[in-house]
């Protein structure tokens, strides 16, 4: 039996099934959420919806929680690069615990995470009292908010990479020495090229669960409105007024950021898988 124009053939039957359940699990986790609020935007109309939004609290919020998001998804992406090609790359002692402590975040609750973090850095903590002297505090302010989403979005970025370099012959770099290459361009012509889609991959999964961490972000930022207050927080604040239009309103300017961001690293890696290939 011929396969479809819009699909490709399978040996596997039973597409029509498959599709049905996968677009049906697909409408109730993500398509009827975001279809519910968007059409409480639509119900709101634009106008009340900008004068929501156009407030300083917000916009300082929502500003917080997109650039502390993507610092730290760019840390995540540099670190996480090195840490997954230490542990493929390199046998020493306890690397197995590390590898195993790499999904801690995963598994430990992002209150708890908050806690702890909040607990180790405050002014009396054991790494505050140790930057005091320094001038330099992390609890209650933004850097504290990095550290957060730096500890909760590691993972997706080794956990992304790690498979790719564990496919990544050795054999590669072996011939780039030999043809006279440095370390440095064999890195930036061999290794990183094939590496890209999957560095990419993981900084938009870590970008994504940062932009809307809440737990481990509220107890050590302190939530000071127009400094260290997160737009996840204002959406809860909202709600406990039961200002719903107004969560809804902070809600969609997330989602329309968020949305713009993706699209943004999905053509870069459209781009990069393009380029790979004519490489």
């Amino acid at each position: 039996m011929r396969a479809g124009i819009l699909r490709s053939p399978s040996p596997l039957p039973g597409f029509g099934l498959s599709f049905g359940i996968m677009m049906t699990v697909l409408s109730i986790v993500v398509l009827l959420p975001i279809g519910a609020l968007l059409g409480r935007g639509l119900m709101i109309g634009p106008a009340d919806l900008w004068d929501m939004v156009n407030s300083r609290r917000i916009w300082s919020a929502l500003t917080l929680s997109f650039r502390a998001a993507l610092i730290a998804s760019l840390f995540n992406l540099v670190f996480g690069l090195l840490l997954a090609w230490v542990l493929v790359r390199y046998r020493f002692w306890g690397r197995r615990f590390v590898d195993a402590a790499v999904d801690l975040p995963f598994a430990l609750p992002t209150a708890v995470a908050g806690i702890a973090l909040t607990a180790l850095y405050a002014p009396n903590g054991v790494f505050g009292q140790a930057l005091a002297p320094f001038g330099l505090q992390v609890a209650y302010t933004e850097v504290g908010i990095w550290v957060a989403l730096v500890f909760i979005g590691l993972p997706f970025v080794v956990r992304t990479v790690q498979p790719v370099i564990e496919e990544l012959e050795p054999d590669l770099e072996e011939v780039s020495a030999t043809l006279g290459a440095r370390r440095t361009h064999t890195l930036r012509r061999v290794i990183l090229p094939t590496l890209t889609p999957a560095l990419l991959t993981g900084f938009a999964l870590a970008l994504a669960r940062s932009v809307g961490e809440y737990g481990s972000v509220i107890f050590i930022a302190g939530n000071i409105p127009n400094l260290t207050e997160i737009a996840p927080l204002l959406i809860v604040i909202r709600l406990e007024e039961y200002n719903y239009d107004a969560a809804a309103a902070i809600g969609i300017a997330m989602l329309v950021v968020s949305f713009a961001m993706l699209l943004a690293i999905n053509a870069i890696q459209v781009w990069s898988r393009r380029r790979i290939g004519n490489v």
